[in-house]
């Protein structure tokens, strides 16, 4: 049976030069970065080298990269690290429905801690946002805007310079940070060219290590509050001992996601609408998310008379894995946030499932799914023979 991994998006697995990095780190450069000997410089060296490899994959200067634990821990910084350190100018921050849970938690929270959060509505079937309608929602109190560059779930794109443009043109004070997670490795992301003054990315979506992100701080012209106390790291802003071997590996991923760009967008996409064309020639399957702005390896379809769960469990019996659009959350199911806001009806969230491919997938991957999933989706669909089959 072949085996098939089409969740990329989730996870990808680390590259073997990375890994090589960190293996080096751990077994040679093994110092504490803070320690002024040999062995604390040489891991010093190792954790500036990273900082100015990630700095490139986005345009950025290497001053204005600060490690993290991932994703997670950015994107809550970003929120927390602005609306603390400026609440007496304002205490209102825009986001979208369309957002991460990292974002979206956070932004409950801080809600109850007195802030005032608009989440805006996204445009209906792309899930793109309307630069007019997020102009129309900032105020003179707005501190921060943060809408993700690329979605994890649908892999819609947005025109981040557009909405920067609209936010700034309303309010120039407002900052503006964008999850990119999705985007870095996929896409090309300019800081600089965008304008964006945060940015949020990660190691494990570009193949690098599980537990080590980077939150980007565009340097000078407004407060930020740090996010834990107790040492000097990371300028002060993020103190603890650095994860030197996680930092390594994750600047080798972003040299090697800035450096193989072209390559492996063009590799991805060829996969992607190859995919498309077969499972939507499938009766009942419709494509989620905008059919052109979209992540050029991210897949993902509503199936009609099928559970997505079921659908999940059937596709890994056959030795792949993917993605359902509905997350366990209290002992009871609930339907993707991003596929209700755009649209969708509990039934379609419910039956939906996410491919994504990446760099380690072949065109033959895409024709084993596209050759089993035609059974599977018949003899799921024999529960309910009024759907199409």
């Amino acid at each position: 049976m072949r085996k098939v991994y089409a969740d990329h998006a989730a996870t990808t697995p680390v590259h073997p030069a990375v890994r090589e990095a960190m293996l080096r780190n751990m077994t040679e450069d093994w110092g504490n970065p803070s320690s002024i000997h040999a062995f604390g410089r040489a891991a010093r060296k190792a954790v500036e080298i990273a900082r100015e490899q990630v700095a490139q994959l986005i345009g950025a200067r290497p001053q204005e990269i600060f490690f993290t634990s991932g994703a997670t821990e950015s994107d809550n910084w970003a929120l927390r690290g602005v609306a603390y350190a400026n609440r007496s100018r304002g205490n209102h921050i825009v986001t979208t429905s369309l957002e991460h849970h990292a974002i979206l938690d956070c932004c409950h929270e801080l809600e109850r801690e007195g802030f005032s959060v608009t989440y805006l509505p996204v445009q209906p079937g792309s899930g793109r946002v309307d630069p007019d309608a997020l102009a129309a929602a900032v105020r003179d109190d707005t501190l921060l805007v943060s809408v993700m560059a690329v979605n994890n779930e649908i892999g819609t794109v947005q025109d981040v310079p557009a909405l920067l443009r609209a936010v700034k043109g309303k309010n120039p004070q407002t900052l503006f940070h964008t999850d990119a997670v999705q985007a870095c490795g996929a896409m090309p992301v300019d800081v600089n060219a965008w304008g964006i003054d945060l940015l949020s990315l990660t190691a494990h979506k570009i193949y690098g290590p599980k537990g080590c992100g980077a939150l980007f701080i565009r340097r000078g012209g407004f407060r930020f509050t740090p996010v834990t106390f107790g040492g000097g790291q990371e300028r002060k802003l993020r103190a603890g001992t650095e994860n030197v071997p996680g930092i390594a590996g994750f600047g080798k991923a972003a040299e090697l996601a800035r450096l193989e760009l072209v390559e492996r967008v063009a590799h991805m996409q060829a996969l992607r609408d190859r995919f498309i064309a077969g499972v939507l020639s499938l009766p009942g399957v419709h494509l989620n998310g905008d059919p052109v702005h979209r992540h050029p390896g991210n897949v993902n379809i509503s199936v009609d008379g099928a559970d997505g769960e079921a659908l999940l469990l059937s596709l890994d019996m056959k030795g792949i894995g993917a993605s359902s659009g509905s997350a366990c959350t209290s002992g009871s199911i609930e339907p993707s946030h991003v596929l209700v806001a755009i649209g969708c009806s509990t039934e379609q969230a419910h039956g939906s499932l996410r491919f994504s491919f990446g760099r380690t997938n072949a065109v033959e991957d895409i024709d084993y799914v596209l050759e089993v999933l035609p059974d599977i989706l018949r003899r799921l669909r024999s529960l309910t023979p009024s759907t199409p089959g």
